[in-house]
């Protein structure tokens, strides 16, 4: 064990969890290093979607994890979902995203939606179902208000037109949150309203999915709508109310997000302490150039101060607070920026050999790139942080 291993595992062992959420991080951690990480170069190079992976999963029962007991599940803390999420992406980022964006899409559901839509459709997702979040659109990225995705309503039914692109998990999802805007409201930002849509309903094509630099075992989907007839049940709240979810959704998924990214983070930090500390240049290892200890502290330094931030933030979650945007987007720009500074300089401690993929440390530079676009970009991130100072004067 390496002295900034110990600086880690301290870290670790003073988050505060319950006994039964340490053996599901235990059993998951088990999980992730003896089924998933085998898998994951393999995936990485197909670009197939990780089936194995999720039945793994699902075999583990943790889609349960974030479900209220009444409707299948056996929720726990979501500082315990965050850990799970880190140790997933550690393994394969491509798996941790395909299961942390079910937890995504059905926050809102879990937080908002109707005892009789909880109970029709959160036993699916307890049971093992996948889910996607779709907000995007080739001309809406991060201004979700410029999306023209349209709902009319039609007596029983709501009917959809329009399309939504980059959607993770978009051609395999078994329920898929769709924000559009309402037909009968006259205002950019007024008219955003939700749907929750089932699988295999008629009128919703997947068009293509992409043919990514990173991630590339998790399907990231162009789906289209064309006359798609939804039940006037499955509308979450009422017309217009979709921006307020839609921020009350960002708010958790962005932390899960920077779990995501520190879980590449630590993979990439520890792929290169170990190497450095077996490679040898000039007669001494590399890791005793005091050149090299000096970049090591910096990255452990930040390394550990973003983890801590991270289960700061757990903690607000779980006590109640609902007011943490400004952390989580601070979050969630720092994580990402860390976790492509750090799988970078990975790459170049290993030489020649990082660029090649015969050394996990390429495939972890390529994963970490899109945390900093995904989820807002870090710009908008730093627009929004740099904003909560303007001072509101009369």
């Amino acid at each position: 064990m390496t002295p900034a291993g110990t600086v880690f595992d301290r870290l670790d062992a003073s988050l505060e969890l319950g006994e039964d959420e340490r053996m599901l991080l235990e059993s998951v951690r088990t999980l992730a290093h003896e089924e998933i990480l085998p898998r994951a170069e393999g995936y990485d190079r197909s670009g197939e979607f990780p089936w194995d992976n999720v039945n793994a999963i699902n075999a583990l029962g943790l889609n349960a994890m974030f479900v209220p007991e009444a409707y299948g599940g056996a929720q726990l803390s979501y500082a315990g979902y965050l850990a799970c999420v880190r140790e997933i992406a550690k393994a394969c980022a491509s798996t941790g995203i395909i299961w942390a964006t079910t937890f995504h899409a059905m926050k809102p559901l879990i937080d908002f939606g109707s005892e009789e839509q909880k109970k029709r459709l959160l036993p699916r997702i307890a049971k093992g179902g996948l889910a996607a979040l779709a907000i995007t659109e080739p001309t809406a990225g991060s201004d979700a208000t410029g999306m023209k995705t349209r709902f009319t309503p039609k007596g029983d039914d709501i009917v959809v037109e329009g399309g939504k692109t980059f959607i993770t998990n978009g051609d395999v999802a078994d329920l898929t949150l769709l924000f559009g805007k309402w037909s009968e409201i006259d205002d950019d930002k007024g008219s955003i309203s939700v749907l929750l849509l089932e699988k295999n309903t008629p009128g919703l094509t997947v068009v293509r999915t992409e043919d990514k630099m990173g991630h590339r075992a998790s399907s990231t989907a162009t789906i289209a709508f064309d006359a798609c007839r939804v039940p006037r049940a499955n509308l979450l709240g009422a017309p217009g109310e979709g921006l307020k979810l839609l921020l009350a959704s960002l708010n958790k998924s962005r932390p899960s997000v920077a779990a995501h990214a520190l879980g590449i983070a630590r993979a990439a930090f520890e792929d290169a302490v170990g190497y450095i500390n077996e490679r040898r240049q000039s007669g001494r290892r590399i890791v005793e150039f005091q050149g090299i200890q000096f970049l090591l502290a910096d990255l452990a330094a930040e390394l550990a101060q973003c983890e801590a931030w991270l289960w700061h933030v757990a903690r607000r979650v779980d006590g109640g607070q609902s007011d943490i945007g400004i952390e989580a987007s601070i979050l969630k720009l720092r994580a990402s920026d860390l976790a492509m500074r750090i799988a970078t300089e990975a790459v170049q401690l290993h030489g020649g050999y990082g660029y090649c993929k015969d050394y996990r440390v390429e495939r972890l530079m390529r994963d970490a790139k899109i945390t900093q676009i995904w989820e807002g970009t870090n710009q908008v991130h730093r627009q929004l942080i740099g904003r909560s100072f303007i001072e509101k004067r009369r």
